[in-house]
């Protein structure tokens, strides 16, 4: 027999009858989901065993598990999983069908060859180079997501805040639910907390509204029932601007007229690439039981001839109320998030589904006036695009990078997220994802968006450059900037090595002089800079090199208390000069 007869004990222990292994020597013994082939069970010998009184064999399932060498799938998902995509991506259904049918239909070897690994990956090909071999858009995405889990970890222990009770069905969640997720332009994925308990995008529907508006009817129409100005006021005030138009499409009076003008629920599906997106039929309720006051914003804006013509105030109203109740994850808002931030391109399925004028005008005004009394602070502090939610929902988007959606229902006096908000100030406080972090001259903050090397190799590149084509004033830039001077390249040469080998006295001086560089430093063929300058026949650099080690050498002879330390003349410009 292929599979022998096994059963679980109370405790989770593998129950296999020892003398049907010793007579039919099969093939496999069928653990829990797992087949695993009796050869590779016999080199298990890290697990506990013991027989019971009727001959039974008791196997720790999960101490076998974990001792039998793991199929070739699930290292390929983990191997992937630190690239930042996941095994549901769409993108990859294709690959994950073909690795999870060969490994379903063999069970002598969990490994497989070359061959039939090129055959499941071959259509995928393009994007698992693009991951493996760091090309997204955070190549580093697994130390990256580490301090995304260390600003979670942070910010969770935030207690302030009151969850929304003027909505009943809102008023059930519990305080402690606390949830980011984050998809990025390349489709990298990363979840921590609560986010896959469903929830209303309540406000946060309000920018996605707007930009399904201006996709299909354009900014001309949609800005002559609706402003674009923030408006100072509460988000639900009865007040209109000077043209008799709500302020903006992120205040209650702008989203309801807006909702006059388009059907969405396709749209929502789209941007969160087919990910949960589903409907809660209680907050639409709740919301049409006690919206009052959003009743009172409708007749006004009907007194003032807000609405386009043909279009029923109540109908407007009725389907603001129902966007409002839209519910998504974490998971899937993140999604959305990022493909305003893609320009309109949804990250995981590579469809556009909005234009780039609509995600443009989108993401000006969540800058502006997404974040209701807070919105001023928020682009000071935290410079970059998002929109609350009275359900605690926070819908960040980092521009060209990234989207984000928090969640986390306690809220603050003005009706944000308190930890949506402190989440976003860590975010940049760690990362340079400020509008107007400058990325040239950056100290504290990290940029994800390079690889661990690009800094190194840049330096070499300018400093060996400088020195190749004599410019004394790149290399008094770079010691200013405590750039390290004796950086090597490939070959192990440094700076003085290219200049000595060039002829470039006034660089030799200046490196020697001002930085006090090694002159004994040796490349990949033993040659140190003194031997290339008599190679080439620089008579001017030979002198001023042979002077330099001479006083090299007379400095290590002289005794610690009379040494004088030759260090870079880096404490003023005219030290530098």
């Amino acid at each position: 027999p292929n599979q022998l007869q096994s059963s679980l004990d109370k405790e989770g222990y593998q129950l296999l009858n020892l003398q049907q292994v010793t007579d039919s020597k099969p093939a496999s013994v069928q653990l829990g989901q797992r087949r695993i082939s009796v050869t590779q069970l016999a080199k298990v010998t890290s697990f506990q065993s013991s027989l019971d009184k009727e001959g039974y064999q008791l196997l720790n399932l999960r101490q076998v598990t974990q001792s039998v060498p793991k199929p070739a799938s699930i290292l390929f998902d983990q191997a992937l999983k630190r690239t930042g995509l996941i095994v549901s991506d769409p993108r990859l259904k294709d690959c994950m069908d073909k690795l999870h049918r060969s490994v379903t239909e063999t069970c002598h070897d969990v490994m497989m060859d070359r061959e039939l690994f090129h055959k499941c990956v071959g259509g995928n090909i393009v994007l698992l180079i693009q991951a493996f071999r760091k090309k997204f858009i955070i190549p580093e995405f697994e130390s990256f997501v580490s301090k995304i889990d260390q600003i979670y970890d942070t910010v969770q222990k935030n207690h302030n805040g009151h969850v929304a009770v003027y909505i009943p069905h809102l008023a059930k969640f519990s305080p402690d639910l606390w949830g980011v997720s984050l998809c990025t332009v390349d489709g990298q994925r990363h979840s921590v907390g609560d986010t896959k308990q469903p929830f209303c995008l309540q406000s946060c529907v309000k920018p996605l509204e707007y930009a399904v508006a201006i996709h299909e009817a354009g900014t001309e129409k949609v800005h002559r029932y609706v402003g674009m100005e923030p408006s100072g006021l509460k988000f639900n005030k009865l007040y209109l601007d000077e043209e008799d138009k709500p302020h903006n499409p992120m205040v209650n009076a702008g989203a309801i007229v807006i909702s006059s003008l388009i059907k969405m629920m396709e749209f929502i599906k789209k941007m969160a690439g087919r990910e949960y997106v589903g409907f809660s039929n209680a907050t639409f309720q709740s919301e049409k039981e006690t919206g009052d006051r959003n009743f009172a914003i409708g007749y006004y804006l009907k007194e003032k001839k807000c609405f386009p013509t043909g279009a029923e105030m109540i109908d407007a109203l009725d389907f603001y109320f129902q966007l409002c109740s839209i519910e998504v994850t974490c998971e899937s808002g993140s999604v959305m998030a990022a493909t305003l931030a893609h320009g309109g391109i949804c990250p995981i399925t590579g469809e556009r589904v909005l234009s780039a004028e609509a995600v443009r005008n989108t993401l000006s005004l969540m800058h502006s006036c997404g974040m209701y009394d807070f919105s001023g602070q928020m682009a000071f502090h935290v410079g970059l695009p998002a929109k609350s939610g009275v359900s605690g929902a926070v819908l960040l988007v980092v521009p060209n990078v990234m989207g984000v959606m928090c969640w986390s229902p306690p809220l603050d006096r003005v009706g944000n997220s308190v930890r949506g908000i402190h989440f976003c100030q860590e975010l940049v406080s760690s990362f340079n994802f400020h509008n107007y972090d400058n990325l040239r001259h950056l100290v504290k903050k990290q940029d994800p968006r390079r690889q661990d090397g690009d800094d190194r190799v840049r330096s070499v590149v300018s400093l060996m450059f400088a020195a190749y084509s004599g410019d004394v004033s790149a290399l008094r830039r770079f010691a200013l900037s405590l750039m390290d001077m004796e950086l090597k390249d490939y070959d192990s040469r440094t700076a003085l090595h290219v200049a000595a080998g060039e002829g470039h006295v006034d660089v030799v001086r200046f490196l020697t002089d001002a930085c006090k560089v090694n002159p004994f430093v040796k490349d990949r063929w033993g040659n140190i800079p003194l031997d290339d300058a008599m190679q080439f026949g620089h008579s001017a650099v030979v002198k001023v090199l042979q002077d330099y080690q001479v006083a090299c050498q007379e400095q290590e002879r002289l005794p610690v208390a009379d040494t004088i330390p030759i260090a870079p003349k880096l404490e003023t410009v005219e030290g530098m000069v």
